[in-house]
């Protein structure tokens, strides 16, 4: 199973927040739309990602600070993106290499979708789910 596989059944719609904008102003996306990350663009491209970690971080030191600062001042600048062709394994590594919960996808610098870890999981207990089916049918062919 690939990316482009795990996007075609979730769709590649991708909640996105300019670098000006305030980690207040973020929070309250990722509260509307139930997310735990917000990919930061610029001009399309994908600059960073602000997730639940960066909020927290910034709002531990200060809370007052959540309504002034600057997506791009708290954001995660070394973005860590997967293409469509990568296979699921690779990313579940990619994903678990860095501890990132999610995975921007981008195809010629723009940002096409992006997976959280739970696509991630519920790929993989449908290819078991798939796998398990196909071997009790050989095994009930079999016999």
């Amino acid at each position: 199973m690939t990316i482009a596989a795990i996007l075609s059944r979730k769709g590649d719609s991708v909640v996105t927040i300019g670098p000006e904008a305030t980690v207040l102003e973020a929070m309250r996306l990722l509260m509307q739309h139930r997310i735990g990350g917000v990919v930061v663009v610029r001009d399309e491209a994908p600059v960073g990602i602000l997730t639940e970690r960066d909020v927290l971080r910034l709002g531990a030191e200060d809370p007052g600070q959540l309504a002034t600062t600057a997506v791009e001042t708290a954001m995660t600048r070394e973005l860590i993106t997967g293409q469509p062709e990568e296979s699921l394994h690779r990313v579940m590594e990619v994903m678990t290499d860095n501890r990132i919960r999610h995975l921007p996808i981008v195809v010629d610098g723009k940002l096409t979708g992006i997976v959280s870890i739970g696509d991630v999981v519920n790929a993989a207990r449908r290819a078991a789910e798939n796998e398990n089916q196909h071997l009790r049918a050989y095994i009930h062919g079999a016999g």
